[in-house]
């Protein structure tokens, strides 16, 4: 974005990373892209593993504000793997892919290409994750079934233009996690940011689609009161919403501001 004998600004040497990034994400071959977030889907699942095992340690002994900060830390174990880590997760990339196309580097086509990829093999590894986690972990005595089905229907027992409203929130956040991580000049600070804006989206319930997938799976297979349509329903609207929130108020005024900033 600027040449290399002009001295760039703070936000203008992120916005020069993360397209750098983006561009490389990009350029990948699909099947390296597809393990990478097949990867990501799988190792997120921690997530909800931990605080289903967090509901039924807790099993009413606590009060309601210390049970939700409690589950809200271990939500965000999984996207801690997944971020430093450096997995492909789709809701990063409505915002770390866009750039480029934005900048005139990369088309639409490619984007497209990218989203599919990462967003189809997420969705495969969490759905296995969960299978993995219903099966084993009761047998093994840390989950009580009931734990599944009440994080599911955290988010099941809501209509579909709150899922969309809350995915625009929670997509918005995890757009800002990929520019404060590239902000971000040491691990121990990277870690601190995802932490903090993983744990604000599962404190404040917002749908998080590869997140969340895991947990209406999850709660699918162990309880009636989720039902398939649920689970459609949910996918939909924060997949939506989450490709709105990380596109239009990260990606578009992110590059909007940095750019009419430098002329």
């Amino acid at each position: 974005m600027s040449s290399p004998e002009t001295h760039q600004t703070p936000y203008e040497a992120i916005l020069d990373q993360e397209i750098e990034t983006g561009l490389e994400e990009l350029n990948r071959s699909a099947t390296g892209i597809f393990l990478s977030a097949l990867s990501a889907g799988l190792d997120i699942g921690f997530g909800p593993l931990l605080m289903a095992v967090m509901v039924t340690l807790a099993g009413g002994s606590y009060s309601v504000a210390t049970t939700e900060i409690l589950v809200a830390n271990m939500y965000a174990v999984g996207f801690i793997f997944v971020v430093l880590g450096r997995s492909e997760l789709f809701t990063e990339h409505t915002t770390l892919a866009v750039l480029p196309v934005l900048g005139g580097q990369a088309t639409v086509k490619q984007l497209g290409r990218l989203w599919v990829l990462v967003y189809s093999a997420n969705v495969v590894g969490g759905a296995a994750f969960a299978v993995l986690m219903v099966t084993i972990m009761p047998s093994v005595g840390t989950i009580e079934p009931h734990a599944f089905e009440e994080i599911a229907l955290t988010y099941t027992t809501q209509d579909i233009v709150t899922l969309v409203a809350g995915g625009v929130l929670a997509g918005w956040m995890m757009g800002l996690v990929s520019w404060l991580v590239s902000a971000a000049q040491e691990s121990i600070s990277r870690t601190f940011f995802v932490w903090l804006v993983t744990t604000a989206i599962g404190l404040a319930h917002l749908p998080h689609c590869i997140a969340g997938n895991v947990e209406i799976v999850a709660g699918l297979m162990a309880s009636s009161e989720v039902v398939f349509m649920d689970y459609a329903e949910f996918l939909l609207a924060a997949t939506v919403g989450n490709a709105i929130g990380g596109t239009v108020f990260v990606a578009l005024l992110k590059y909007g501001h940095v750019v009419r900033g430098s002329q």
